[in-house]
């Protein structure tokens, strides 16, 4: 019965977990495995470019980065599934791009962030 109930609240949600992320706990995992090459500051590029705002937006639409050719034609828009995909294995999501970051395995790690950057508001 219990498989039967969480089967359908999963249903309902579209099969997915992670409006259940916490931001607060994502902008710790932000800050100790994204921060090293990405900003949460609108318009700070660094290594990578500013993650301010991308939540809801296209990829590699941001400005003042040179986005990889892989990135400007998977033609994605940064939502709870893409970032998932893309946080588990930024190469096996999208090969090619110039991320060579391994990916974070952890599902609840991933939820987190993807709540933290729905919160990071652009410029």
């Amino acid at each position: 019965m219990r498989t039967m109930v969480l089967a359908a609240v999963l249903a309902m949600a579209g099969g997915t977990t992670w409006a259940a992320g916490d931001a607060a706990a994502g902008q710790g995992v932000f800050s100790s495995q994204c921060a090293m090459c990405h900003s949460a500051t609108p318009g700070a590029v660094g290594i990578g470019p500013s993650l301010a705002g991308v939540y809801g937006k296209p990829a590699a639409t941001g400005a003042g980065y040179a986005y990889s050719a892989a990135l400007k034609g998977a033609h994605l828009v940064w939502n709870d599934a893409t970032l998932d995909k893309f946080l588990t294995s930024p190469q096996s999501a999208v090969p090619g791009t110039k991320m060579p970051y391994a990916g974070l395995p952890d599902a609840g790690q991933r939820a987190d962030v993807i709540a933290y950057l729905a919160t990071v508001k652009g410029g």
